[in-house]
């Protein structure tokens, strides 16, 4: 059920080791595709994992991209909780923001 409830923005709950294991998955034309209908918040998170070089890019992919159509934004959206889920499966990262019992010590 948890993964079913996991969207797109919940990548927020990821931390900074996280998002740069699942950044380095995810290809970059889905990755600017994806953030198009983004949160500052999460396309912050995203800037700061990656090199100054490398946000500056995204950042004029994602300016240059102009309208797409909301279905595929959320495809590549899907695409990128895909890989989450897959690496939290395979124990690689850790989603935060779970409960009592999925506190690290």
């Amino acid at each position: 059920i948890r993964n079913l409830m996991f969207t797109f923005e919940d990548c927020k709950k990821i931390d900074d080791k996280g998002i740069q294991m699942v950044l380095k998955e995810v290809p970059r034309d889905q990755l600017v595709l994806g953030l198009k209908t983004a949160s500052s918040d999460l396309k912050d998170l995203l800037f700061r994992n990656v090199s100054q070089r490398a946000a500056q890019m995204i950042k004029e992919d994602l300016d240059n991209l102009g309208p797409v159509k909301l279905k595929d934004v959320e495809k590549a959206q899907q695409g990128i909780v895909d890989i989450v889920r897959r690496l939290e499966a395979e124990g690689k990262i850790v989603i935060g923001g779970g409960g009592e019992g999925d506190q690290m010590v």
